[in-house]
């Protein structure tokens, strides 16, 4: 397995791939790997000849009062992981590699980026956006991965790959949870014993109102009600952001919920925020 540092590197070996024929799939992550990221490796395996995994920490996705310089990294540990997984190159580039100081071209997305996630966080998924293209265009995959987890951070660059006509496949993986049913998350280690408990009221919400589907119930405004219920009761820590009931493609509110509809939450668990979703 090498590490490659700099854009030249990475450009040069997918360069050799391409002209061997080799099919390149990759995995952007932000390390502090856990078994979510493995689960998408071990996809983009089963896809591609090349496997290559980015570790970068994207300073622009992160707000002024966010845990940038807190986020948890590791990267002796993450790269025993990512060999494990069969990755062939982990791409790992220093902030100035990835960003020239008077950098000052953006992607913008105008529809799906607004609500969820983005009425909060302003900037976030430009710079998420912004971030994911430099690296498609320096590891030039076929084939690119990502968690269903981040649904809104998924549907943006699905649009943007169809919008920007970039040449690549993107698969959407199904969430990883730990065995009582929350979501991995790299912030997870955040969380204090009690918080932790408490963080599991979101997912057991969100399998409440999958239920509730199941048994007839359509309408997004009682599953809103009874979800917000549930996690009232559960965890009185825990500080909602947002519950969206949407259509999973254009992620646009909908009152009838119907197979494909996404549910999809955002809440503060102490000082750690947290998201999750499920897909009726």
């Amino acid at each position: 397995m090498d590490v490659l540092r700099t854009v030249a590197e990475m450009q040069a070996v997918s360069r050799r791939a391409m002209q061997a024929g080799q099919r390149i799939g990759f995995v952007p992550t932000m390390g502090f790997l856990h078994e979510g990221h493995l689960s998408l490796m071990r996809q983009a395996r089963r896809q591609c000849d090349l496997l290559v995994a980015s570790i970068f920490v994207n300073p622009t996705q992160f707000g002024p009062n966010e845990d940038l310089d807190q986020y948890p990294r590791d990267f002796e540990r993450d790269a025993a992981l990512c060999e494990a997984c069969g990755v062939d190159v982990i791409f790992f580039p220093p902030v100035d590699e990835m960003y020239a100081s008077d950098s000052s071209v953006y992607i913008d997305e105008d529809l799906l980026s607004k609500g969820l996630c983005g009425a909060s966080r302003a900037g976030h998924f430009r710079g998420v956006l912004t971030v994911v293209a430099k690296l498609f265009n320096m590891v030039q995959p076929d084939v690119a991965v990502f968690g269903q987890k981040d649904a809104q951070q998924a549907a943006l660059i699905r649009r943007m790959v169809r919008d920007l006509n970039f040449p690549i496949e993107i698969i959407v993986a199904p969430t990883v949870r730990e065995p009582d049913g929350l979501a991995m998350s790299s912030r997870n280690t955040y969380l204090s014993d009690e918080e932790r408990e408490q963080a599991l009221s979101l997912n057991r919400s969100l399998e409440k109102a999958k239920s509730l589907f199941k048994g007839g119930e359509t309408s997004s405004q009682r599953l809103d009600e009874t979800m917000r219920a549930q996690i009232r009761k559960e965890g009185p820590m825990v500080d909602v952001e947002y519950i969206a009931i949407v259509d999973g493609e254009s992620l646009e509110p909908v009152d009838v919920v119907a197979p494909g509809t996404l549910i999809a939450l955002a809440a503060r668990v102490g000082k750690t925020r947290l998201i999750d979703n499920v897909v009726v």
